[in-house]
């Protein structure tokens, strides 16, 4: 009999499975996308765990996962090193519990376009390089565990 952690049964999250990947989570309640990504530098460097609903995972390795707010439409990426946790690629519409370390990542504009043309060709998608005007910051969830709520 597979045991469900104490916080998924304290918060009323106890649902029909969860697959748990990577290292357990330690923190005891998530926060929602929303509160993060709207404030994401006051996070930066911080262990952090949110909970969302998957919208798009990497097709190519399972190394990466956006979590939206349901409400808001808001996202984070979980990023996680190849091969540390490979997110399911049929998990997109499953919400997900995910933490790690919160990181700002600053791109120049041809590291964005190299980032957005790669991230592109992994999901099979049509990409313009002179759809990306200028460098970006980025932030992410160096991601060391997650749940996906089943």
């Amino acid at each position: 009999m597979k045991l469900l952690p104490a916080f998924l049964l304290t918060t009323g999250l106890c649902l029909a499975a969860t697959l748990n990947l990577g290292s357990p989570l330690t923190l005891k309640q998530p926060d929602p996308v929303d509160k993060i990504a709207s404030a994401p530098a006051a996070y930066v460097g911080k262990t952090i765990q949110v909970k969302g609903k998957i919208t798009e995972v990497c097709q190519m390795m399972g190394c990466w996962m956006n979590l939206a707010d349901p409400k808001t439409g808001k996202l984070l990426k979980i990023k996680v090193n190849d091969g540390d946790i490979v997110f399911p690629k049929d998990s997109i519409g499953k919400l997900a519990i995910a933490e790690g370390k919160l990181v700002k990542i600053e791109l120049t504009r041809e590291q964005a376009i190299a980032k957005a043309r790669h991230e592109a060709e992994e999901q099979g998608r049509k990409f313009n390089p002179a759809s990306i005007k200028a460098g970006a910051t980025i932030y992410l969830i160096q991601g060391t565990g997650a749940l996906i709520l089943e």
